[in-house]
């Protein structure tokens, strides 16, 4: 996770995690991610002609995005049971026809060995979760998964360690009586970012309920993501600058 901005997200971690943060993380977070998505992958999914790869789909904005802006098959990758259990209720309001185009896997994208299933790929809010090792595993993995010529975009991890502890709010929601809210620190710990993300829900007669969930995150500058994806055969897509975004092309193999 980079230095906490509006864009800064919530730490993504092992598959059997997010017990605590599934039930927190939509009502927090889901208008903010929801502009987000739509405004750093929109246009992008729109191009797809075969399939679009969703790379740790969470709770689904990038796949309910992927489905209202192309017409093409989306294939949703989420490990966690925790998270693919608010996607798939989130699929099921769906009308029968648009779920159809939505296949789920329960895996990690290795696991589900996909084999050119799409040309557009996104990785929203999930690389920098993912140790040096496993984040190199993920390249082939994908390269895979995409025909030649297709197209990744991802979600940039913080290019360094914070100096100092960095804290955000998140802003409170109100559903029905009760009020939920979070606070999030992030602070370096050797080689990886700690991150910890309290969450509470308040009613009219004080605090009702606190919870506490804590990931790690390992930084990586743009520079070392582009030369990792270059062993796999990804060269930097011209016309993308934003900073915390990045936009590679699977070479043809001839």
């Amino acid at each position: 996770m980079r230095p906490v901005t509006a864009r800064a997200p919530i730490a993504r971690t092992r598959p059997g995690s997010y017990a605590v943060t599934a039930e927190f993380y939509d009502i927090l977070q889901a208008a903010e991610d929801e502009r987000l998505v739509r405004d750093l992958y929109g246009r992008e999914v729109a191009k797809a002609r075969l399939g679009v790869l969703d790379i740790g789909a969470g709770t689904g904005r990038v796949t309910l995005m992927s489905l209202a802006e192309s017409r093409v098959g989306v294939h949703a990758v989420e490990p966690a049971r925790a998270m693919r259990t608010s996607l798939m209720t989130r699929l099921a309001s769906l009308p029968a026809r648009e779920r159809e185009r939505v296949t789920v896997h329960p895996h990690t994208l290795d696991e589900a060995a996909l084999r050119a299933v799409a040309d557009v790929a996104v990785c929203h809010n999930a690389v920098a979760c993912l140790p040096p090792a496993a984040r190199r595993a993920l390249w082939p993995a994908i390269g895979a998964a995409l025909v030649p010529g297709g197209s990744l975009f991802l979600q940039l991890p913080p290019a360094r360690l914070p100096a100092r502890s960095v804290e955000r709010v998140l802003p409170e929601q109100r559903v029905g009586e009760h009020t939920y809210g979070g606070h999030m620190v992030m602070s370096a710990a050797g080689d990886r970012i700690r991150t910890r993300v309290d969450y509470w829900v308040r009613g009219a007669e004080g605090l009702l309920r606190e919870h506490t969930e804590t990931f790690w995150m390992w930084p990586a500058s743009r520079s070392r993501m582009i030369d990792d994806l270059a062993l796999d055969g990804f060269v930097p897509s011209p016309g993308h600058d934003d900073p915390g975004f990045l936009a590679v092309t699977l070479r043809s193999p001839w």
